[in-house]
């Protein structure tokens, strides 16, 4: 079983410091949902919040619609997965898994018949009577959030549980966490620093900063379609240019930057300061000026990155600007010092708030 979860309004105050400010988000049942955003942007008071460990100062949390207000940790229906994974060093595995069953008055003969079903579920089928000492920090991830299934929680919440793991780990379990939801329908909840685990694993994602939630969208709406340069910025990368908005027509406008006037989709109700954000993948090279969107630049610097190469420009006025070209063998890579024109289609490119609050 699982349960959806509902923030209703909900605020946390540490004293005078606001740590969650008038969050509203509904997770659905069985859906991989992310909060993504910085250090101290509050996203982990919200999962303590959702667990009992912390009460909200103002605000209803709702899990499978029942109001959760005075529910201690224990009589709520979800299960907690911290950074430190916090696993018992003198016990077997099968005991570490089994351990809030015990609390729980099960028999031993239930608990390890049940210990062993879910490591074949996270895929550690000979791993039962190993320690914990004899496993790898990929496998010890696999075993807590076996322990954490134990208990059939409605929802499981997990505290940026990658962070200690290597790169090409991390990347593993981001694929290992995502078929084990799938294939137990629990709720999850995922706390992340890191925009490619978010983008990567969650069906929706909550970007927060400052306490506040930003925008609420898919993976694909977040990274194309951010509603403000905090957004925009935080995940992926941008050439970002100020300037004065003109002729706002049907979702499009002009801006009037110091290296030329550029055309670009304009984010809803998007007033105050404003600037123009490009990714470096979305910008093109060319010999000559194009028709729309184009500059004159000098390449000073060209470094092979892999499977793209990210070209560093500078136009007249020394404004740096970026492009990543796909290491496809399609397009010539470029020498430093060339003279060239870097362009972009007002399609992909975005004209948005730059204040961090705006379209929270």
């Amino acid at each position: 079983m699982s349960a959806g979860i509902d923030l209703d309004n909900v605020c946390c105050d540490f004293g005078s410091f606001r740590a969650v400010d008038h969050v509203n988000v509904s997770i659905q049942p069985g859906e991989f949902f992310s909060f993504l955003g910085p250090s101290g942007c509050g996203k982990t008071t919200i999962l303590r919040m959702i667990s009992g460990f912390t009460e909200p100062t103002e605000g209803v949390i709702r899990i499978g619609g029942k109001d959760q207000r005075g529910q201690r940790p224990n009589q709520r229906p979800t299960a907690l997965i911290f950074q430190n994974l916090a696993l018992f060093p003198l016990m077997p595995i099968w005991e570490n898994i089994a351990f809030g069953l015990e609390v729980r008055g099960v028999d031993k003969a239930t608990r390890r018949k049940r210990a062993e079903e879910l490591l074949a579920l996270v895929d550690l089928h000979d791993s039962a009577d190993k320690m914990v000492s004899q496993l790898s920090g990929g496998q010890k991830q696999r075993v807590a959030i076996a322990r954490a299934l134990a208990v059939e929680p409605a929802v499981m919440l997990l505290d940026e549980p990658l962070s200690a793991l290597d790169l090409k780990l991390r990347q593993h379990m981001r694929a290992e966490l995502r078929a084990i939801q799938k294939r137990t329908g629990v709720t999850f909840i995922y706390i992340t620093h890191d925009q490619g685990e978010a983008l990567a694993m969650s069906d929706r994602v909550g970007v927060m900063s400052q306490g506040r939630l930003q925008q609420v969208a898919n993976p694909r709406d977040i990274y194309n379609n951010p509603v403000n340069g905090f957004v925009a910025s935080f995940v992926g990368e941008n050439n970002i240019l100020g300037g004065d908005v003109q002729n706002r027509a049907e979702g499009m406008a002009s801006i009037a930057t110091p290296i030329g006037t550029f055309r670009a989709r304009l984010a809803d109700a998007a007033e105050g300061k404003l600037k123009l954000y490009v990714r470096p993948e979305h910008m093109v090279l060319q010999a000559a000026p194009g028709a729309e969107n184009s500059v004159p630049v000098t390449l000073t610097e060209v470094a092979f990155e892999g499977n793209f190469v990210s070209v560093h420009a500078v136009t007249t006025n020394g404004t740096t600007l970026v492009a990543e070209l796909r290491n496809d063998g399609s397009t010539p890579i470029p020498a430093s010092g060339a003279q060239m024109h870097m362009a972009f289609d007002a399609r992909h490119s975005s004209i948005l708030p730059d204040s961090a609050n705006a379209g929270a």
